[in-house]
């Protein structure tokens, strides 16, 4: 019997990790905003799951954190100042993004 819930708590283990190994950066992301985000560690800005979790339940969270990466800042992590647009990200690339970033955590 030990060895039955041993196999099912590392099997649920398993398709968690898989669940979070299987969300990939989109392509945008990737190149504009790489280099210092990733979805679940924090680099040298947050974590975008991290982000998303700050605004879960929140109808205006794409609008309002695509509105941070136009505009840019530290809006409260204490990481440092992302640069206006990341890294060049342009509006369609920002608002894709956000969208993404929001859904996250849901």
């Amino acid at each position: 019997m030990k060895s039955i819930i041993v196999s099912f708590t590392a099997t649920a283990s398993l398709i968690t990790a898989a669940s979070t190994l299987a969300t990939e950066m989109p392509a945008a992301g990737k190149s504009r905003c790489g280099a210092c985000h990733t979805i679940d560690k924090k680099l040298v800005g947050p974590a975008w799951m991290d982000v998303s979790k700050k605004y879960k339940g929140d109808k205006d969270a794409a609008s309002k954190i695509a509105l941070n990466i136009t505009k840019g800042g530290a809006f409260g992590w204490k990481l440092g100042n992302m640069p206006p647009k990341g890294m060049g990200a342009n509006e369609a690339e920002i608002k894709s993004l956000s969208e993404f970033i929001a859904n996250l955590a849901k």
